[in-house]
């Protein structure tokens, strides 16, 4: 069955901005508004977006509030967190997401946004994993994919293909995000089923062995035996143990995969780099991974 796709922007259209995680500051966020308005669209932001709880921004009632007052709100098409850390998880079981249900609209971030595209998922309806405004002007590409795939414009990828790739043909809905996050959300009503479906992972500023446990507990809870494809983004600023592990982040999750045969393609542009191309989360997407790897949505 198809995931609902709520619809695309237009000019004039009103786009939220909250921040679920991590606390923010105007100066941050004020040139990502005038990209925003640039576009044609109007900002809506959230009315607790600058407050301070230690390293959350605001309480987790005043979070959430903001979350729950704009996917109430039918006049607001989108809505992006303006950064992640840490947070979101907090808050997610304090939402009402009839009135949203009833009225898709795009959320769209990543990193800890993950809980977001994962319980929305779960909704059966489509989410955007994309760059954020605290990240705006890191990267031209991430940020025209961003405002291509708000607008439903075309996107495809092709990328240079990696030596740890294994080739094939798949198609499936795309789902994942950061794999921290997806730990964390096993066993939890925000937990995905992955039967069938290209699973994307990234992840940032983890110890190696830790990655291991998290791609066991994944393995073991039978999230890699039956996926169409998986794609791997960034694996950025891994650490490591005085006595090494012995392995690369790549080499770990390829690893946990090598008994399964489908196409597993590394080093994809998305995640916590710079180059963060948007990714459709719920829509069927075809992967090519070959002497070039091809991402058609």
């Amino acid at each position: 069955m198809n995931l609902i796709q709520p619809r695309y922007l237009k000019r004039g259209d009103t786009i939220g901005i909250i921040a679920t995680a991590r606390k923010i500051s105007t100066e941050e966020i004020n040139p990502a508004i005038a990209i925003i308005k640039s576009w044609g669209l109007e900002v809506e932001l959230g009315n607790n977006l600058f407050n301070a709880d230690n390293q959350f921004s605001g309480t987790d009632q005043e979070r959430a509030n903001d979350l729950q007052i704009l996917l109430n709100d039918t006049s607001i098409k989108a809505i992006i967190s303006a950064r992640g850390g840490y947070g979101t998880v907090r808050i997610v079981d304090q939402i009402d997401f009839t009135t949203f249900i009833k009225n898709p609209k795009w959320i769209i971030g990543y990193s800890d946004i993950t809980v977001l595209h994962s319980h929305i998922h779960n909704l059966g309806i489509e989410t955007l994993h994309a760059t954020m405004p605290i990240n705006f002007s890191k990267n031209a590409e991430a940020l025209e994919s961003l405002r291509k795939a708000l607008f439903g414009e075309v996107i495809k990828y092709e990328i240079e293909t990696n030596a740890l790739n294994r080739k094939g043909i798949a198609e499936g809905e795309l789902i994942g995000g950061n794999l921290s996050i997806l730990y964390s959300l096993s066993g939890s009503i925000s937990d995905i089923d992955t039967t069938g479906k290209i699973l994307f992972l990234e992840d940032l500023d983890e110890y190696l062995y830790h990655i291991d446990r998290m791609m066991m507990n994944l393995k073991r809870a039978g999230k890699l035996s039956h996926l169409a494809g998986l794609v791997v983004g960034g694996m950025t600023d891994m650490k490591d143990n005085t006595v090494p592990f012995g392995k690369t982040a790549e080499e770990i999750i390829l690893d946990a995969v090598k008994e399964y045969n489908y196409p597993v393609c590394f080093n994809f542009p998305a995640g916590h780099i710079d180059r963060n191309l948007a990714l459709l989360f719920g829509k069927k997407v075809k992967l090519e991974v070959g002497d070039m790897v091809k991402l058609n949505f």
